[in-house]
């Protein structure tokens, strides 16, 4: 411990505290995850040990994959307590979201230009309350990410999760809460503590995993020999809420959500879900839904990604599209002939040359196409070399700073990379 100076507290959970820390060796900040031992009859917690194995393992990979994942950088065992070293990052993707969503809607209501401080700082003008979550009509465009900035991060997710899948490793908790945004505007995958590998043939493993409104149904219904599935529904519910700004299936208790997702999706039958009513909470009498029209209900999004989410949401998880294939799905590789000027997603790829469908399209420092977003009304600040993702990376993080809550590591409370076990 001698080797890092403590800065400040980031959160503090059932199992231990979250300290943003410097590095005396190299001067770098730090996101210290300490874990109490000392209440333990049985040792070190078994999320602690899951995030530790697979990290650890992850950590020696070099592939492009690798850059979308959370950096454990040590693990210090001391009598009464075990302490996770991570890269530090600014903030998870809800807060993200929020900060976004308040940027839009402060320019919309108040049409003051953001600024741009001495220090290089962006703000704007607050509204007076946060935003609704129940939002209709035209204000649901003031809530969701630009689309080039949703492609960005979806590339980047779906990167990362392809190269869990292929060391064999199931997340089983992935939600906005779960994933980081640095100052460059990039995102990875954090929070491992439900992370388990998996081997052939699939074992039996626990239904309760995955945050409520990111569940899949069949672990909905009981299901305990599931597959890579569960993560790819899990990223098809974060693609509707970073796109919309609003979660695709908010449920209140599992019986709603899973009757939310019925009438998403349409009630399955056993044509449509083979075995479908070999699972162990299934009942012949759960009400039947058409599905809804997925372009009403997320005009936001063009057809490209409409189809891209409809092959993720499949309720058959075997039909489900995976994170590798999705990847080559044409929303990340539009044809350049449809339009005069390149596609941002094909920006680094020269027009004779395909695309490497293995390869995130944007590469790992942020996409051209960011540029091309910033917020409205400050086009005249562009000279201070913000992306539009690290304009609200920045404002975000003021925001937390502001009210105590600085996001290191994806921040203390409910969600990011200090969640678990800090649960």
């Amino acid at each position: 411990m001698e080797k890092y100076e403590r800065l400040e507290k980031v959160g503090e959970g059932t199992y231990g505290t979250v300290y943003k820390c410097r590095q005396l060796a190299t001067n770098t900040i730090v996101a210290l995850k300490k874990i109490r031992l000392e209440d333990e009859d049985e040792g070190v917690p078994s999320t602690a040990l899951r995030e530790v194995s697979v990290l650890m393992e992850l950590g020696q990979s070099t592939h492009a994959g690798a850059e979308c994942i959370v950096k454990l950088l040590d693990v210090i065992q001391l009598d009464d307590s075990l302490s996770l070293v991570f890269e530090f990052l600014d903030l998870d993707l809800k807060k993200y979201m929020d900060a976004a969503a308040l940027v839009a809607n402060a320019h919309a209501h108040h049409h003051q230009p953001a600024q741009l401080d001495d220090d290089g700082n962006w703000s704007v003008p607050l509204p007076p309350v946060g935003l609704p979550h129940n939002v209709r009509g035209r204000g649901r465009a003031k809530r969701g990410l630009p689309s080039e900035l949703v492609a960005k991060f979806m590339s980047q997710l779906l990167l990362g999760l392809a190269h869990l899948h292929s060391r064999r490793i199931l997340h089983r908790d992935l939600k906005p809460q779960n994933l980081l945004i640095d100052k460059e505007g990039n995102l990875k995958i954090a929070d491992f503590g439900l992370a388990r590998a998996f081997g052939v043939p699939l074992r039996t493993y626990t239904h309760e995993i995955i945050t409520l409104w990111y569940r899949p149904l069949e672990v909905l219904l009981g299901g305990r020999h599931y597959t890579t599935a569960v993560d790819v529904w899990s990223c098809a519910t974060i693609f509707a809420e970073m796109a919309s700004g609003l979660p695709l299936v908010p449920g209140d208790s599992e019986i709603d959500q899973i009757f939310r997702i019925f009438r998403l999706m349409g009630t399955p039958t056993e044509s449509t879900w083979p075995g479908l009513v070999h699972m162990p909470d299934y009942k012949a009498s759960f009400p039947q839904w058409r599905a809804t029209d997925l372009r009403r209900a997320l005009p936001e999004m063009d057809d490209r990604a409409l189809a891209l989410l409809n092959g993720m949401l499949q309720i058959d998880p075997e039909r489900r599209i995976s994170a590798k294939a999705a990847l080559r799905h044409s929303y990340f590789h539009p044809p350049s002939s449809s339009s005069a000027t390149t596609s941002p997603v094909l920006a680094s790829s020269s027009s004779a040359q395909a695309p490497n469908p293995l390869l995130n399209p944007f590469g790992l420092t942020g996409p051209a196409a960011a540029t091309h977003f910033p917020p409205p009304h400050a086009q005249a600040q562009a000279q201070g070399g913000q992306t539009y993702a690290q304009q609200v990376a920045a404002y975000a993080a003021q925001q937390a700073a502001g009210h105590g809550q600085e996001a290191g590591g994806g921040g203390g409370g409910g969600g990011g990379l200090m969640a678990s076990p800090m649960r």
